[in-house]
C-alpha cells in the first residue's frame, strides 16, 4: 500500500531540481572554454594598454627633446665644435637647455647594439648634445638649423619627428591588432555560449515546451537560463581573469630575471616595465565582469528567440 499523502487543496508545487542542472559535463567544459577565452582576452587588453601607455610616454619624451650630433672630423677640434653648437642652440628661442654628453655617455648609448666591454677609443664616436625644448615658446626650426650649421659645420640637427611618427604608427598598429584579437575572442566566446544554450534547451525541450504552453512567461524561462549561464560565465571569467593577472606578474618577474641589461632596456623602451598599472588591473576586472554579463545576455537572447518560434 502506498503511504504517499495525497496533495492538499491549494498546495503549491515546485520542481525539486533546477530547470538546468547546476553541474554537468557540458557546464564544466563551458567553464573551461570561458576561462581560456578570458585569459586570452585579458592578455590582449593588457598588452594593448601597455603599448598605448608606452607610446604616450615616447611622444611626451621625444616631443620635448631634440639632439645635435657632432661628428669627429679630421682637422677640427670636436670639443670646440660641441661648445660652438651649444652656444648656437642656446641663442635660438624655444630652446630651454642644451647639454652635451661626454664620450663615456655617448659610448654607453651604443652598448645595446655593440655589447658591453668593447674598447671604442679608436672609433670616431659622435658626440651628442641634448636640447630641451620650451613648451611655452615656439621653436624656429630653420633658424636653429642655420645657427648650428654656421657655428659647427660638423654638427647635424635631429628633430626626431620622423622616428616619432614611425614609432607612433607602429604602436597604433599593435593596439589595433590587439583590439581586433580581443573582439574576435569575444565573438568566439559568444558563439560557444550560443551553442551551449541551444544544447541545454534541447536537453530540456519537453520541460521548456510544457512551461511555455501552460502559460509560463517567456521572461521567467529565459531568466532560468540566463542565471545558469551567468554563473558559469562568472566562474570561468574569474578563473581566466586571475590567470591573466598572474601571467602579467610572472612575465614581468621573468623578464627582469632573465634579460640582460641592454636587452631589458630595449624591451622597456617598447613596453615599459611590462607591469600593469592600477588602470590595467581595473581593465582586467571590467573584462571579467563584462564576459560574465555577455554569457548571460547571449543565453537570454537565444532562449527568447527559441520561445518566439514556439508561438
Amino acid at each position: 500500500m502506498s503511504t504517499t499523502e495525497p496533495p492538499r487543496s491549494g498546495q503549491n508545487f515546485r520542481r525539486e531540481t533546477a530547470l538546468i542542472p547546476a553541474a554537468s559535463i557540458s557546464g564544466r567544459a563551458l567553464v573551461t572554454v570561458i576561462a581560456i577565452m578570458t585569459l586570452l582576452a585579458t592578455m590582449a587588453a593588457g598588452l594593448s594598454l601597455l603599448v598605448y601607455e608606452a607610446s604616450s610616454e615616447w611622444r611626451a619624451a621625444i616631443g620635448q627633446e631634440m639632439t645635435i650630433q657632432v661628428r669627429p672630423v679630421v682637422g677640427r677640434d670636436v670639443d670646440k665644435d660641441v661648445a660652438q653648437a651649444i652656444e648656437a642652440a642656446r641663442s635660438v628661442g624655444g630652446v630651454a637647455a642644451a647639454t652635451a654628453l661626454d664620450r663615456a655617455q655617448s659610448e654607453k648609448l651604443l652598448e645595446p647594439w655593440l655589447g658591453v666591454g668593447l674598447d671604442l677609443k679608436e672609433l670616431p664616436v659622435p658626440r651628442l648634445i641634448v636640447l630641451r625644448l620650451d613648451p611655452t615658446a615656439r621653436l624656429d626650426l630653420p633658424a636653429l638649423r642655420k645657427a648650428v650649421a654656421e657655428r659647427a659645420p660638423s654638427a647635424t640637427l635631429d628633430d626626431h619627428r620622423f622616428w616619432l611618427e614611425r614609432l607612433a604608427a607602429m604602436a597604433n598598429a599593435l593596439v589595433a591588432v590587439a583590439v581586433g584579437v580581443f573582439l574576435l575572442i569575444l565573438f568566439a566566446m559568444g558563439t560557444a555560449v550560443a551553442f551551449a544554450t541551444r544544447g541545454a534547451m534541447a536537453g530540456n525541450r519537453e520541460i521548456v515546451d510544457v512551461l511555455h504552453f501552460v502559460g509560463a512567461a517567456d521572461g521567467y524561462i529565459a531568466h532560468q537560463f540566463q542565471r545558469h549561464f551567468f554563473r558559469l560565465g562568472l566562474k570561468g571569467a574569474a578563473i581566466g581573469g586571475v590567470a591573466g593577472v598572474v601571467a602579467f606578474i610572472l612575465g614581468s618577474f621573468l623578464i627582469r630575471l632573465w634579460s640582460s641589461n641592454s636587452a631589458e632596456a630595449q624591451f622597456e623602451l617598447l613596453f615599459g616595465a611590462f607591469s600593469l598599472s592600477w588602470l590595467g588591473y581595473l581593465l582586467i576586472a571590467m573584462v571579467t565582469l563584462g564576459i560574465a554579463a555577455l554569457t548571460g545576455g547571449v543565453s537570454r537572447l537565444i532562449v527568447f528567440r527559441r520561445l518566439r518560434g514556439l508561438d
